[in-house]
């Protein structure tokens, strides 16, 4: 092995061309890709390219870090990340062409190196118009929000029960103390919204993403009466079997519901709201609640210094796994609600949860790999989802991502 420390320490005008460096004479790509590698900030990255010599690099902040692998199988893999940038570079991976052995570790690694990437390798500029121009075609208008949310969310029942637990929730669990299971930390998470949503029996509640019933069917235990509207059909079956007249439950965008609610309750479908659409989403969620009552989101936030980038720049998730989807960040989710008359009164976040919840999903994806490969899936799907999971893992890890609870409060 070429162990290879922090070249990048060295001064640029001394420093050897990165094919000398490397050895590199049979693909520049590869050569660009390990004088890359040399440049990273945080961690510690083993490389294996394609003849199957592999390179050791450690972080240039001196810090042993976080350890992760990459093996490129193919040399398209390097090329496709600096004509393409990140989003291509998983589409290489969904192609076969790079591999590793711990797909999250990889993700955090290069989660934290984000501004790097973001740099050096961020894709030439038609592929990212391309990439930006398709986000745009999936608007969240009230029928591009049909369209995107069956993309994703009526892949079928039968999908989603094989990995997801028996409650079928598809948002976070709280992993409120060591040794919980997926069910015992999604059981967790639902007690922890109703506790701050203060319900009571006879409470009238809005839930907005009502998913597959979990929520409502926990609301509803404790008295309340939870008029839930999604855009899913899939969903919509399940839930109003599930519900079985103790909830109303309808198929309605969010921008078309009246009335007024005691409470109103939306766990991760802000994601699918689109930012040109925030404005009215807050709006709906004050203007819906009683004068003195209460909201409670659940939201995955962007870190506030990533935002623009993220915003003009359509990641792996929006192109290929939620069309028109979009993450506020913190700063702005706090602006949005301000804006349109709510009061932030409690905010608690818990990514580390999610990265757990989502290393669990993954667990449980590939275990019933076998049962869902028989519903028809095909092997790019497992890998198209493999990545994904573990994109949203990586990304918890490094705190480039996370997730709360925000409860507000109409005056």
């Amino acid at each position: 092995m070429t162990e290879t420390a922090a070249v990048a320490t060295l001064d640029r005008a001394t420093r050897p061309p990165w094919w000398r460096r490397f050895g590199i004479s049979g693909d520049l790509w590869v050569g660009g890709f390990l004088a890359l590698a040399a440049e990273a900030r945080s961690g510690r990255l083993t490389v294996t390219t394609p003849d199957g010599r592999r390179f050791a690099f450690r972080g240039t902040d001196g810090e042993a870090g976080h350890e992760a692998d990459i093996a490129l199988a193919d040399p398209a893999a390097a090329r496709r990340l600096f004509l393409g940038g990140p989003v291509a570079f998983g589409e290489a991976y969904v192609d076969g062409h790079w591999t590793s052995r711990d797909l999250p570790a990889l993700l955090e690694f290069a989660a934290r190196n984000l501004a790097l990437v973001g740099t050096r390798a961020g894709g030439m500029a038609p592929p990212r118009w391309l990439r930006w121009l398709h986000h745009r075609a999936h608007a969240n208008t009230r029928a591009g929000s049909r369209r995107n949310i069956a993309f994703h969310y009526d892949l079928g029942n039968a999908f989603y029960r094989l990995w997801l637990d028996p409650g079928m929730s598809y948002s976070s669990a709280l992993y409120a103390r060591d040794g919980m299971t997926l069910e015992a930390a999604q059981d967790a998470k639902l007690a922890r919204v109703a506790e701050l949503m203060d319900v009571a029996p006879g409470h009238r509640v809005l839930e907005i993403g009502c998913g597959w019933g979990g929520l409502a069917a926990h609301l509803a235990a404790r008295g309340a009466w939870v008029t839930g509207i999604t855009l899913s059909r899939e969903q919509l079956a399940w839930a109003s079997e599930r519900l079985a007249g103790r909830a109303e439950l309808r198929l309605q965008d969010y921008r078309d519901v009246d009335g007024r609610y005691d409470r109103v309750v939306s766990i991760e479908m802000i994601e699918a709201v689109g930012r040109e659409h925030w404005p009215r989403y807050f709006a709906t969620l004050c203007d819906r609640l009683l004068p003195g009552g209460s909201a409670v989101v659940q939201a995955i936030t962007i870190d506030d210094r990533l935002f623009d980038r993220y915003r003009r720049n359509p990641d792996f998730i929006q192109r290929h796994v939620f069309p028109g989807g979009m993450l506020p960040s913190p700063a702005i989710l706090r602006e949005q609600a301000m804006a349109a008359g709510l009061v932030l009164e409690r905010e608690e976040t818990f990514g580390a949860s999610y990265a757990q919840t989502c290393a669990e999903w993954r667990r449980r994806f590939h275990a019933a790999w076998p049962e869902i490969a028989r519903l028809g899936f095909d092997e790019r799907f497992r890998r198209m989802w493999d990545y994904y999971l573990a994109y949203c893992e990586g990304g918890f890890r490094a705190g480039t991502i996370d997730v709360g609870l925000y409860r507000f409060v109409r005056p």
